[in-house]
């Protein structure tokens, strides 16, 4: 018996569906849009204002860039730059969280929790295989289990410090963070995927403990 014929694309119904593609991907494009306008609490390297999450998710991106020839284990760098401008979406719903308050485990389950939902919202605007793939990099940036998201997830961790010591510590005096905690917080993820620029890092703080500028505990 010979094989059923393959139907042919009906071109309409092509076209509808691209077209409802379209509209959805412009509607996430909107969507993303509204990073720029979570506000996040270390300021910028000048101290004329506060970082938002929009220039933090692209300087990641550059980082991830310039970063990847020091990294210490082959990473995918086009798949790392992607990981990282999308890692942060889930905070146009969830909001910033401050860094040094995920100590707390109530706070950082709660973290946990609305960056989930937003996930689920953000990345369902999408056309399902396009969202299918942001969702996929973002997973794997929060379970932290490959090169890439360990790569950038150093980045991530990195980037503010700089800014930090860089600017002279404001955000940090002025939520109490100490070099002791900042430390703690950071090194664990940075040391190990990026170790020279750990000891850039480090170097810097310690100048800036010196200077009477961030307290050593």
């Amino acid at each position: 018996m010979p094989d059923a014929p393959v139907p042919a694309p009906d071109p309409v119904a092509d076209a509808a569906d691209l077209a409802a593609d379209m509209r959805a991907t412009v509607a996430f494009l909107l969507e993303a849009d509204r990073l720029k306008g979570v506000e996040r609490r270390n300021w910028l390297a000048d101290g004329s204002r506060r970082e938002n999450t929009a220039e933090h998710s692209w300087h990641l991106g550059i980082a991830a860039m310039v970063m990847a020839p020091f990294a210490s284990e082959p990473i995918d760098v086009g798949r790392a730059v992607c990981m990282a401008l999308v890692h942060d979406i889930v905070e146009i719903d969830a909001g910033d969280t401050f860094a040094y308050d995920q100590f707390d485990a109530d706070v950082a389950a709660a973290k946990v929790a609305a960056e989930n939902r937003a996930a689920d919202r953000l990345f369902g605007v999408l056309p399902p295989a396009v969202g299918a793939h942001f969702r996929e990099l973002w997973d794997d940036y929060e379970r932290g289990d490959t090169p890439e998201a360990r790569f950038v997830m150093a980045v991530d961790r990195s980037a503010p410090m700089l800014l930090n010591i860089t600017e002279g510590g404001s955000a940090w005096r002025e939520h109490g963070i100490t070099r002791a905690k900042v430390i703690a917080r950071n090194g664990v993820h940075v040391q190990p995927a990026l170790p020279l620029l750990w000891a850039e890092l480090l170097a810097r703080l310690d100048t800036r403990v010196a200077e009477g500028a961030i307290p050593a505990e």
